[in-house]
């Protein structure tokens, strides 16, 4: 029995997306194509452990879901172009699933796009992303966005909603719109991505937002930009195993322990950005993760280079926390005065007042210069500005390593 619950929990996995996408696409019901390809699920809970594991399990769940569409389209008295339309999607006895390429590659772009619609707020875009494209609970969403069950779940009607009424059409601009769209729909995979990263986020979120990388990339082929965004991904999450001890604290990356690091994932982010040939955010951000990731050592890093793509990232659009980061790559880089002097121009604009963090770096680079004392003091100031409690925790333990 527990055999076929992973398997049908497999394949909600790999086909949930494809079978909510198809069904949109033919039925334009948003709610409809979901709750169909829930209860299919929900059937194969029930029925594979005494029935059997299907051989085709995609399959066997797009039948059941088309064929609830069809009963409650019936008893909807839909119209009988939709039911034929249906009545279509079901292949024959021993047909295998339909290959990538096929009209369901195009049904899961489709989707992606539709979800990530700029006309749609970021929040309802990741919300939307995370319930349609990967079918994750919608209390795990509402976990993830610091917000109770219900009011997500009317987020969720309502972005459903806007779409229905604004005629957002289900379809992958073509052309400039895609130029255009693009950056929006990666936008909302990275933010996924960060809200699992942080020190206090969920893992899985981050781990469903490397798999639609990975999806996107190879829905969208010959595209740097979504290759650049996939190898920084997979390049920082491949630390994810050695960023915390065996009590549960954050380790910072100069002390990881490097064998922890998920080196078939750091391989598969390095083949990503060797295809990205632009020189966009993601792909500077991703040759600073790979400059971490092919160091054998810490003291091994390429901080020249690390520095270097800080200033072109500076350059693309200045913010705090790129004008941060480049400070801290320059103390490494060129010494901990050259780090100051750039964490000075960078305050000088106030971008930074609020940012807790900044205090942190100016700790670390006293420490460097030997100044212990300081340095303790900016560690003990910026634990009691962040709000994470990993990081608190963190920055207490640096400090207290100062104190005599």
């Amino acid at each position: 029995m527990a055999a076929a619950a992973q398997a049908a929990a497999a394949a909600g996995v790999h086909a949930y997306p494809r079978i909510v996408a198809t069904l949109i696409r033919v039925t334009g019901d948003w709610s409809l194509a979901e709750d169909c390809t829930q209860e299919a699920l929900t059937a194969a809970l029930e029925r594979w452990p005494a029935d059997g594991v299907p051989a085709n399990p995609g399959g066997w769940l797009m039948t059941v879901a088309r064929n609830r569409a069809i009963d409650v389209l019936r008893r909807a008295a839909v119209e009988r172009r939709k039911l034929h339309d249906l009545a279509v999607l079901t292949p024959a006895d021993g047909q295998p699933e339909p290959e990538a390429g096929e009209d369901v590659v195009d049904d899961r772009l489709r989707l992606i796009f539709t979800c990530c619609h700029p006309a749609l707020a970021i929040e309802a875009r990741v919300a939307l992303t995370l319930r349609t494209v990967c079918g994750v609970p919608t209390a795990d969403i509402a976990r993830l966005l610091l917000v109770s069950e219900s009011t997500m779940t009317r987020r969720l009607t309502r972005a459903r909603t806007r779409i229905a009424q604004a005629g957002i059409p289900y379809r992958v601009p073509s052309g400039p719109a895609l130029a255009e769209r693009l950056p929006g729909v990666l936008a909302v995979l990275y933010l996924l991505f960060t809200r699992g990263y942080l020190p206090d986020g969920e893992p899985a979120f981050a781990d469903e937002a490397v798999r639609l990388a990975r999806l996107l990339d190879a829905l969208m082929p010959g595209h740097s930009e979504v290759a650049a965004l996939r190898a920084l991904m997979l390049l920082q999450h491949s630390r994810r195993d050695a960023r915390r001890d065996g009590a549960g604290d954050l380790v910072p990356l100069d002390r990881q322990d490097r064998r922890r690091w998920d080196h078939a994932a750091v391989a598969e982010g390095l083949a990503a950005l060797a295809r990205a040939r632009d020189d966009g955010p993601y792909a500077w951000q991703a040759r600073i993760a790979a400059c971490h990731a092919t160091a054998a050592r810490a003291e091994d890093t390429d901080w020249p280079a690390v520095a270097r793509a800080y200033d072109a990232l500076a350059a693309l659009g200045p913010s705090p926390v790129v004008a941060l980061n480049r400070a801290v790559a320059y103390g490494y880089a060129y010494g901990p005065e050259v780090g100051l002097a750039a964490l000075d121009a960078a305050r000088a604009g106030g971008g930074l007042d609020a940012h807790p963090l900044a205090l942190a770096v100016e700790a670390d680079l006293a420490a460097r210069q030997g100044d212990r004392p300081r340095a303790a003091t900016l560690f003990r100031r910026a634990a009691e500005a962040v709000g994470s409690t990993a990081e608190r925790r963190a920055l207490l333990a640096r400090a207290g390593e100062l104190t005599p």
